[in-house]
């Protein structure tokens, strides 16, 4: 059993995506079930996907010259979605402990050199993340 995640709560990202470090910023849960607690309503599987951090910058090795990009979560732990707790036949989504991430390139990092060399890597993936949730009530399974 865990908490429960809720429309408005905090999605914190970890800065390092394997040669990439970015400069995160927490995003936003929007939860898009019809049941609520306090207010707010339960997210459920899918509205994880709608999660999109844009403006973070990045560096990778010899491009220090900082790009720009956007954090998303690229999949769930098992622990995050629940096994027998559904709305509407779509699972809840469970604090749990850490996520999968990614880091999609917007303008490349570049290397400072003459002329400037961009950072070819479109994607970095293998990065990590976790959930804040304001619910202390509320347990899914």
């Amino acid at each position: 059993m865990d908490y429960v995640l809720l429309d408005g709560d905090t999605v914190n990202f970890n800065p390092s995506f394997g040669a990439a470090t970015v400069v995160v910023q927490p995003g936003t849960l929007s939860g898009s079930s019809s049941s609520t607690v306090k207010g707010k309503a339960m997210c459920v599987e899918g509205d994880e996907a709608t999660v999109s951090v844009p403006g973070c910058t990045y560096t990778a090795g010899a491009f220090s010259t900082p790009g720009t990009g956007t954090l998303k979560i690229a999949s769930l732990s098992s622990d995050q979605i629940a096994q027998r707790t559904q709305i509407g036949g779509k699972a809840v989504l469970l604090k749990g402990a850490v996520f999968n991430a990614k880091f999609e390139v917007q303008s490349p990092a570049q290397q400072p050199s003459s002329p400037p060399v961009s950072d070819p890597t479109p994607l970095y993936a293998g990065g990590t993340g976790s959930f804040t949730t304001m619910n202390q009530t509320w347990q899914g399974l």
